[in-house]
């Protein structure tokens, strides 16, 4: 994959992560070790997990990271529904850049997906 691309891929995930504990600050604290936490935990995951997979051998490796990322990603945009759900949500603004960025890094993540599917059919 293209560094540039990985590096895009990188900072989406973490303005992502970033937005996420930005936006579950406001919580409430009963809440810090059920949903807050889970919903932290997920969003980390999806930049962590594409860091993670880079760093592997092979393009295999790298793809079942990325799934791993996407369920991450896939993870974490229910948990910000159902914050919302329950009235955790304080700044609308905030929820919706997390939504549009979560559309784009899913998009990112399938894409690089195919290509590796692709590359490795080819092998």
């Amino acid at each position: 994959m293209d560094k540039n691309f990985q590096e895009i891929l990188k900072e989406k995930g973490d303005a992502y992560a970033s937005g996420v504990y930005r936006l579950s600050r406001s919580f409430p604290k009963d809440e810090l070790y059920g949903l807050t936490s889970q919903l932290r935990r997920s969003a980390l995951s999806v930049v962590l997990n594409c860091i993670e997979g880079y760093a592997r051998a092979s393009d295999g490796q790298y793809r079942n990271f990325l799934h791993i990322a996407y369920g991450s990603l896939k993870e974490s945009e229910y948990l910000l529904g159902f914050a919302k759900r329950e009235n955790y949500v304080d700044n609308e603004a905030v929820y919706e850049e997390l939504l549009g960025l979560a559309d784009e890094i899913g998009a990112i993540l399938w894409k690089t997906i195919d290509g590796l599917k692709d590359r490795q059919g080819q092998s």
